[in-house]
């Protein structure tokens, strides 16, 4: 099955990847509905967080199907009643040093 990305509005897009830069986490999600997800995630290897020597950030934009996580949290929204789309972008923080 075939899904038409170009349904999903640029704001939304724009404002999932500016979340995940200004508050410096490793993960925004954006619930379009039970069956759509916009997520935004830092491309990372072995790393706890930003370093303030980067001069870039690389991005991976995912549009499509929600993951298993994603999927267990869309059914506590639907118990709590929670309308979409989510109106929240939801975060993820880097793991911090063991």
């Amino acid at each position: 099955m075939q899904r038409d990305f170009a349904a999903v509005p640029a704001t939304v897009i724009g404002a999932v990847v500016s979340a995940l830069l200004a508050n410096k986490v490793k993960r925004a999600t954006k619930y379009l509905s039970p069956s759509l997800t916009v997520k935004a995630c830092r491309v990372t290897y072995k790393k706890t967080g930003p370093d303030g020597r980067d001069s870039r950030a690389d991005i991976q934009l995912t549009i499509g199907a929600p993951n298993y996580r994603e999927r267990a949290f869309i059914k506590k929204c639907n118990r709590a009643g929670e309308a979409f789309p989510v109106r929240k972008i939801q975060l993820k923080a880097f793991q911090k040093k063991k």
